[in-house]
């Protein structure tokens, strides 16, 4: 085992309470006692954990997140979480869910171990009922992108449904009246609304999309850019493409390439989140904007409000999406 407070204390010949006062800087001590202290800290080569250091203020001033995995569709997100926590001087723990149950269980343990004083968390799936037993025992959690799962403690979302309303919209305006969707996972929230929202815009003004015209998804590039490339070589016939994210649009454009169409003359494609690859396709994409970096900030303000107690601290939050106008949909000007 390494060295302890306990020991810190033994050494120094006072209690482990006081140990804690001069890691935390806290109540009026005798200035040979800290210097006792200090001597048997720097002697016994002691690195206070987060729990000891947080023993008297009753903070870790540490803040932990869960994400799916360290890939980086979420570095908008994280980057914004880190800006906001430190602007308040808390840290960062980043957790994944890349193993399961095991990370579940790990996660428990930092729980119990008081190693942060809250949690953000990105798509628990599968793990949003742990995740709310967490918050049921006293643990301040903020679900970011909530997938339409609504828990019942604070989450951050956005507008997905008018997200795909907006896709469609932009696209009639255009005068593209057969659209193809390639949607994200079928189990996921953001994917109903996406499509529901699109489908029932183009509904309005008269065209009911048939089954051939919905495409499937899991939100990878090669996935959509398999699927279009077989809608064409089956004849589907369409004017526009909807992609439920990025990387599914700029496969769509990869198949569109491919085929020799021209975009957005042949065939406009819009996708939706608006990350960074969207400014970098040929063409750039036309996109609906998730605020990323709006949604962390307010994830982690909102999460701190609540590990504070904050009487006026937020219930949940919903930050609305935009349209992002490039070149998969607007044909250069000629001057």
């Amino acid at each position: 085992m390494g060295v302890t407070i306990a020991d810190v204390a033994e050494r120094a010949g006072v209690s482990k309470t006081t140990v804690s006062r001069v890691l935390n800087g806290k109540g009026e001590i005798n200035e040979n006692t800290v210097v006792k202290v200090r001597k048997a800290i720097s002697e016994l080569g002691y690195v206070p954990s987060a729990g000891a250091v947080g023993l008297a203020r009753g903070t870790t001033q540490m803040i932990g997140m869960l994400v799916p995995d360290m890939a980086w569709a979420w570095a908008g997100i994280v980057q914004a979480v880190v800006e906001t926590l430190e602007t308040d001087g808390f840290g960062l723990r980043m957790l994944t869910w890349n193993h399961g149950e095991e990370s579940l269980r790990r996660l428990g343990l930092q729980v119990a171990a008081k190693s942060f004083d809250g949690l953000l968390v990105i798509e628990p799936e599968g793990a949003l009922g742990s995740i709310t037993e967490l918050h049921e025992a006293g643990l301040p959690v903020v679900l970011i992108d909530d997938r339409f799962q609504r828990p019942g403690f604070p989450y951050v979302a956005t507008t997905n449904r008018e997200g795909g309303e907006q896709a469609a919209r932009h696209l009639l305006d255009l005068g593209r009246r057969r659209p193809l969707v390639v949607t994200g996972p079928e189990e996921y929230g953001c994917t109903r609304e996406r499509l529901d929202g699109f489908v029932d815009v183009y509904a309005q003004a008269g065209i009911d999309l048939d089954s051939r015209s919905i495409i499937g998804g899991d939100f990878l590039f090669e996935t959509a850019r398999s699927a279009v490339a077989q809608a064409l070589a089956d004849g589907v016939e369409f004017d526009a493409v909807f992609g439920h994210n990025d990387p599914s649009a700029a496969g769509v454009l990869a198949a569109l390439h491919e085929a020799g169409l021209r975009i957005p003359q042949d065939v406009a494609v819009v996708g939706f989140d608006d990350v960074e690859l969207a400014s970098y396709t040929y063409p750039a994409l036309t996109t609906i904007r998730q605020p990323m970096r709006e949604m962390g900030e307010a994830a982690a303000r909102l999460l701190l409000d609540h590990v504070r107690r904050s009487p006026e601290a937020a219930l949940s939050r919903i930050i609305p999406t935009s349209l992002v106008v490039r070149g998969s949909t607007l044909e250069p000007s000629s001057n």
